[in-house]
């Protein structure tokens, strides 16, 4: 009875501080849904998309025989798996997010730095997918209709639309994600023969 009140004292401690809010609350175990199916299926779809396979046409065409560039990507996304494994454990764990697991590195204050940091990289390399994304949706349109292409505004407004499809998915929880990854993984090399997929013209591009 003490033990179970004293608690509750110092849960209702804990969330009256300036420190806490529910976002950065650790997330209980039942929450704790994902498993090593759903962690391997995000880096592989991390790793297998568009501006991977642009990387891979660049190398080529840069000089590189096609097991060269494959071996470069996938050395690559091997080599930044590591610090991702390291960085991401203590999250998948205890389930606490990355700007709380900073503070035992860099303090309270301190930890906004890395903190503000990986926003920023975040929100370029969003920019970049939203781009690639909207340019494809864009190349998709101009198969089916010639004339959008006349239209200037036309690369814009498809980036405009594939952001607002993404924060929509953000929207919605991370669970959303970890319901579709599987059947969008195993549907990729379909994709990849589709009409769709080869509108935007020869890979080397």
């Amino acid at each position: 009875m003490i033990d179970s009140h004293s608690a509750t004292l110092r849960a209702e401690t804990i969330e009256r501080s300036s420190l806490y809010n529910k976002d950065l609350a650790p997330v209980p175990g039942e929450r704790r849904v994902w498993r090593t199916y759903n962690y391997a299926a995000l880096w592989i779809s991390m790793s297998v998309n568009i501006p991977t396979y642009m990387l891979a046409s660049g190398m080529i065409a840069g000089g590189m025989n096609w097991r060269q560039a494959l071996f470069t990507v996938f050395l690559g996304n091997v080599l930044v798996l590591i610090p991702m494994l390291l960085n991401a454990h203590a999250g998948a764990k205890y389930g606490i997010p990355f700007p709380v697991f900073a503070r035992a590195s860099f303090g309270v204050l301190g930890a906004n730095v890395p903190a503000i940091l990986r926003a920023l990289v975040a929100c370029g390399w969003f920019g970049i997918q939203s781009w690639i994304g909207g340019e494809a949706i864009n190349a998709m349109i101009v198969a089916l209709a010639p004339s959008w292409a006349r239209f200037s505004s036309g690369p814009a407004i498809c980036f405009i639309f594939f952001w607002l499809l993404n924060v929509l998915v953000i929207l919605r929880g991370i669970a959303r994600p970890r319901n579709f990854r599987p059947s969008a993984n195993s549907s990729a090399s379909l994709s990849r023969r589709s009409p769709a997929s080869s509108v935007s013209g020869p890979p080397s591009r």
